[in-house]
């Protein structure tokens, strides 16, 4: 069994993904720390030293890498994975079952404004920009998000009672 966790940065899919990973007793990998091992650097270095398209390309190769596994896993997305290239069409097509964890942008703009020296797609905004930023672009994702086998809503639940509604809805 695959479990492929998506959406928006900061809306929990690794927090999630490890807490369901436990309760399910498979492994969990996050593609972005999957990515920064395999690179040898971190994604912000990525990002400043090569460049989105560059990085855009290896997470489409590592992404197709672990469909194609004969592992069990659970696997926390990037935030923009699902929106590039045919990234989205590869999951759909592949035997994972999706699950779009949808936070709200109030949820959002509080996380990313706490964290955002480790996001490099804000890093430079300023605290104030950071909502339009948030609503702009999950207006724009929404499409590929949404395509997910499973939605998930987030807000005012705990990680305890997300991660039972994943499990059920599972099952």
């Amino acid at each position: 069994m695959k479990i492929i966790l998506l959406g928006y940065m900061a809306s929990g899919k690794s927090t999630i993904g490890k807490e369901v990973s436990k309760k399910l007793y498979m492994n969990f990998i996050d593609l972005d720390t999957f990515i920064e091992k395999r690179e040898n650097q971190s994604i912000s270095a990525i990002f400043k030293v090569k460049g989105e398209i560059y990085f855009r390309s290896i997470e489409r190769r590592y992404l197709k890498e672990l469909l194609n596994s004969d592992a069990d896993f659970v696997l926390s997305l990037g935030g923009g994975t699902p929106c590039y290239g045919d990234n989205m069409a590869l999951i759909l097509a592949s035997e994972a079952t999706s699950v779009y964890i949808k936070a709200g942008i109030p949820a959002l703009v509080s996380r990313l404004t706490a964290e955002k020296s480790n996001r490099p797609l804000i890093a430079n905004l300023a605290d104030d920009k950071i909502q339009e930023f948030v609503a702009k672009h999950l207006f724009e994702r929404r499409f590929f998000y949404e395509q997910a086998d499973i939605i998930l809503p987030t807000n005012a639940h705990s990680i305890a009672e997300i991660t039972t509604a994943l499990r059920i809805a599972l099952h």
